[in-house]
Protein backbone atom coordinates (compact mmCIF):
# COMPACT_ATOMS: atom_id res chain seq x y z
CA UNK A 1 0.00 0.00 0.00
CA UNK A 2 1.36 3.44 -1.28
CA UNK A 3 2.20 6.07 1.80
CA UNK A 4 -1.18 7.90 2.89
CA UNK A 5 -0.46 11.03 4.66
CA UNK A 6 -2.75 10.78 7.52
CA UNK A 7 -2.68 14.47 8.60
CA UNK A 8 -4.18 15.84 5.76
CA UNK A 9 -7.82 16.15 5.33
CA UNK A 10 -9.67 14.35 2.27
CA UNK A 11 -9.87 18.10 1.15
CA UNK A 12 -6.49 18.21 1.26
CA UNK A 13 -5.76 15.14 -0.55
CA UNK A 14 -8.16 15.81 -3.00
CA UNK A 15 -6.97 19.43 -3.44
CA UNK A 16 -10.76 19.84 -4.00
CA UNK A 17 -13.11 22.21 -0.96
CA UNK A 18 -16.77 21.41 -1.34
CA UNK A 19 -18.92 24.03 -1.30
CA UNK A 20 -20.66 24.53 2.37
CA UNK A 21 -24.21 22.57 2.42
CA UNK A 22 -27.13 24.38 2.03
CA UNK A 23 -28.60 24.89 5.22
CA UNK A 24 -31.51 22.40 4.87
CA UNK A 25 -29.34 19.54 4.19
CA UNK A 26 -29.51 16.07 5.58
CA UNK A 27 -27.81 15.48 8.63
CA UNK A 28 -26.10 12.39 7.01
CA UNK A 29 -24.99 15.85 4.14
CA UNK A 30 -23.38 17.63 6.70
CA UNK A 31 -21.99 15.28 8.08
CA UNK A 32 -19.86 14.01 5.08
CA UNK A 33 -18.95 17.78 4.55
CA UNK A 34 -17.58 17.95 8.08
CA UNK A 35 -15.67 14.31 7.80
CA UNK A 36 -14.01 15.97 4.99
CA UNK A 37 -12.32 18.74 6.56
CA UNK A 38 -10.52 16.00 9.20
CA UNK A 39 -7.42 14.69 9.36
CA UNK A 40 -7.90 11.15 7.59
CA UNK A 41 -5.74 9.31 10.30
CA UNK A 42 -8.47 10.97 13.12
CA UNK A 43 -11.70 9.24 11.78
CA UNK A 44 -13.14 6.51 13.61
CA UNK A 45 -14.55 3.43 12.39
CA UNK A 46 -17.70 4.67 11.95
CA UNK A 47 -16.72 7.59 10.77
CA UNK A 48 -14.92 5.70 7.31
CA UNK A 49 -17.83 3.69 7.05
CA UNK A 50 -20.23 6.65 6.60
CA UNK A 51 -17.59 8.13 4.27
CA UNK A 52 -17.13 5.06 1.97
CA UNK A 53 -20.99 4.10 2.16
CA UNK A 54 -21.52 7.77 0.12
CA UNK A 55 -18.04 6.45 -1.99
CA UNK A 56 -16.65 9.39 -0.59
CA UNK A 57 -12.37 9.71 -0.65
CA UNK A 58 -12.15 5.80 -2.09
CA UNK A 59 -8.95 5.71 -2.72
CA UNK A 60 -7.40 7.07 0.58
CA UNK A 61 -10.49 5.47 2.88
CA UNK A 62 -10.37 2.29 1.06
CA UNK A 63 -7.12 1.35 2.17
CA UNK A 64 -7.10 2.68 5.96
CA UNK A 65 -10.53 0.66 6.43
CA UNK A 66 -8.53 -2.57 5.23
CA UNK A 67 -6.26 -2.05 7.68
CA UNK A 68 -8.85 -1.77 10.92
CA UNK A 69 -10.84 -4.89 9.15
CA UNK A 70 -7.41 -6.95 8.85
CA UNK A 71 -6.34 -5.98 12.44
CA UNK A 72 -9.64 -6.49 13.72
CA UNK A 73 -11.12 -9.44 11.50
CA UNK A 74 -9.27 -12.78 13.82
CA UNK A 75 -10.19 -11.51 17.37
CA UNK A 76 -13.87 -10.90 16.14
CA UNK A 77 -14.31 -13.78 13.84
CA UNK A 78 -13.98 -15.44 17.40
CA UNK A 79 -16.74 -14.43 18.87
CA UNK A 80 -19.49 -16.12 16.65
CA UNK A 81 -21.40 -13.89 13.52
CA UNK A 82 -19.00 -11.13 12.11
CA UNK A 83 -21.12 -8.43 11.58
CA UNK A 84 -19.30 -5.31 11.04
CA UNK A 85 -21.02 -1.93 9.36
CA UNK A 86 -17.44 -0.91 7.82
CA UNK A 87 -17.26 -4.51 6.48
CA UNK A 88 -20.77 -3.87 5.00
CA UNK A 89 -19.45 -0.40 3.27
CA UNK A 90 -16.56 -1.62 2.17
CA UNK A 91 -18.11 -5.05 0.21
CA UNK A 92 -20.81 -3.30 -1.08
CA UNK A 93 -18.56 -0.46 -3.43
CA UNK A 94 -19.11 -0.77 -6.84
CA UNK A 95 -16.74 -3.15 -8.86
CA UNK A 96 -15.07 -0.56 -10.88
CA UNK A 97 -13.62 0.55 -7.58
CA UNK A 98 -12.25 -2.73 -7.10
CA UNK A 99 -11.57 -3.01 -10.59
CA UNK A 100 -9.18 0.40 -10.20
CA UNK A 101 -7.30 -1.38 -7.13
CA UNK A 102 -6.61 -4.70 -8.24
CA UNK A 103 -4.17 -5.13 -4.47
CA UNK A 104 -6.99 -3.87 -2.72
CA UNK A 105 -9.62 -6.13 -4.02
CA UNK A 106 -6.94 -8.94 -2.89
CA UNK A 107 -6.40 -7.39 0.39
CA UNK A 108 -9.98 -7.61 0.87
CA UNK A 109 -10.48 -11.60 -0.05
CA UNK A 110 -7.59 -12.69 2.15
CA UNK A 111 -9.90 -10.70 4.80
CA UNK A 112 -12.47 -12.73 4.38
CA UNK A 113 -11.15 -16.23 4.33
CA UNK A 114 -10.22 -15.64 8.01
CA UNK A 115 -13.85 -14.45 8.79
CA UNK A 116 -15.72 -17.80 9.23
CA UNK A 117 -18.96 -16.85 11.00
CA UNK A 118 -20.43 -14.00 8.85
CA UNK A 119 -23.59 -12.70 9.67
CA UNK A 120 -26.53 -13.99 7.01
CA UNK A 121 -26.50 -10.63 5.01
CA UNK A 122 -22.56 -9.98 5.27
CA UNK A 123 -22.43 -13.51 3.69
CA UNK A 124 -24.23 -12.36 0.81
CA UNK A 125 -22.48 -9.15 0.23
CA UNK A 126 -19.16 -10.99 1.02
CA UNK A 127 -20.55 -13.30 -2.06
CA UNK A 128 -21.42 -10.71 -4.42
CA UNK A 129 -17.87 -9.09 -4.12
CA UNK A 130 -16.26 -12.40 -4.48
CA UNK A 131 -18.46 -12.85 -7.84
CA UNK A 132 -17.97 -9.44 -9.18
CA UNK A 133 -13.89 -9.91 -9.22
CA UNK A 134 -11.88 -11.13 -12.07
CA UNK A 135 -10.95 -14.99 -12.17
CA UNK A 136 -7.37 -13.71 -11.84
CA UNK A 137 -7.89 -12.21 -8.49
Amino acid sequence: MNHIDRERSLEGLEGHRWPDPPPDATGLVKAVHELRKRPIGSLTADELRRLIGQDVGLPWLLPLALEILRNTAPDQSRGGFYDDDLLSAVLTRRSAAWHATPELARELKDILRILKDLSPYIESEAEEFLSSLPEDL
